[in-house]
């Protein structure tokens, strides 16, 4: 009987000892922001605890995770950790989105303190699938719109460039544009020069910015250049026809002229080089035909020709005979001999002599290279 006394009379003194501590938060719980997949750490510093507990719980849910050194919750990713019972720490282990929100550190006083702090959790940016846009194939004059969708957290910003630094197009000022900020390029009449890759990058501050690669191929007919459209060749010298082409998609390409006794009759042309290349996906090629004049039928028109599914191009390369331009040069070269082979040589003798025959070309053109050629001297 007297042993219970003594108990009773200890509970009761512990309890008016309580009494005489009032514990404190020593500072507010600090937000913080953490990436997903980190740890994340809430930190509550008590002043005079003694023998009262410390609690977290979750708001939102009103779940208590930890009382004291122990965890109450299931989530295996809480712990609780406390320094000489005056800092506790939440720890949250890899954490995800849904652990986002605000978090109560309680002592167990009557009334009961508590205070609160945020967990933001952030997400690096990542490009869907759906309904990002694919890589798509259009024809030239078409108009295309493509798409880039993102999450993330804060909410990723989409920005839009070309790989190789390649305007994406003209604005309406008509200045070339390289970056554009939006989830929807328009890009209005596209051409050849748009083709490419083009790509769509979202960030949101947290790394790292994630990118997609959308490439536009553009199918166009073929179109065909020439260097020059007249060739001079004499009887038995060797030249070059040479085309080049480019288009989308590949061309079957070839040569081809009239026929001497058939003028309605178009004959393939053996023996043209095809030098095929592949630059920012259109098919170049660049054709040559190698031409001996060996008779006077060889010369005439020679047609290049590339055809592909959109459309065909073509363009006529014509050789002339040399031999009547190379005589009358023949002529005027003693004339313009004679004129520095004497010494009474003067500028009007050079003059005269140019004078005339000014009404042949490459005559002129020798007068003048004499002509500079004398004032030099």
């Amino acid at each position: 009987m007297t042993e219970n006394k003594y108990e009773h009379t200890s509970k009761a003194s512990n309890v008016n000892a309580l009494k005489n501590f009032d514990p404190s938060f020593t500072s507010p719980i600090t937000n913080i922001t953490v990436p997903v997949g980190r740890e994340a750490i809430l930190t509550c510093t008590v002043h005079d605890l003694v023998n009262f507990k410390v609690a977290w719980l979750r708001v939102d849910t009103q779940t208590i995770l930890t009382i004291q050194n122990h965890v109450i919750t299931k989530n295996t990713r809480i712990g609780i950790t406390h320094t000489e019972k005056r800092i506790w720490q939440l720890r949250i282990r890899d954490v995800k989105e849904a652990d986002r929100g605000w978090y109560m550190c309680q002592i167990n006083t009557d009334p009961m303190k508590s205070q609160v702090g945020y967990l933001d959790v952030v997400v690096p940016p990542d490009i869907l699938d759906y309904p990002t846009s694919q890589d798509i194939v259009v024809e030239e004059g078409q108009n295309v719109t493509l798409t880039c969708a993102a999450t993330g957290s804060p909410e990723p910003i989409i920005n839009w460039r070309r790989e190789g630094g390649k305007p994406l197009f003209k604005g309406n000022n008509g200045m070339e544009v390289f970056n554009y900020e939006g989830a929807f390029l328009d890009i209005p009449f596209v051409t050849r020069y748009h083709m490419g890759a083009y790509l769509c990058i979202a960030s949101n501050g947290v790394p790292p910015s994630k990118s997609k690669r959308i490439i536009i191929i553009v199918n166009f007919p073929p179109v065909i250049s020439v260097k020059t459209r007249h060739v001079y060749a004499a009887m038995g010298e060797r030249t070059m026809l040479e085309c080049h082409s480019e288009s989308n998609p590949n061309t079957v390409n070839y040569w081809m002229r009239h026929n001497k006794q058939d003028t309605k009759r178009i004959d393939f042309v053996l023996g043209g080089i095809y030098e095929p290349k592949l630059e920012d996906h259109i098919y170049r090629m660049v054709m040559k035909l190698p031409l001996t004049i060996h008779r006077a039928s060889d010369y005439g028109s020679y047609k290049c020709v590339a055809k592909n599914s959109f459309g065909l191009s073509e363009e006529i390369i014509k050789v002339f005979p040399l031999q009547k331009t190379l005589n009358h040069v023949q002529l005027e070269i003693p004339v313009l001999e004679r004129a520095f082979a004497t010494n009474e040589t003067s500028q009007q003798y050079l003059s005269d002599a140019c004078e005339n025959r000014n009404r042949k070309f490459f005559t002129l053109l020798l007068c003048l290279i004499y002509l500079r050629r004398f004032l030099i001297l």
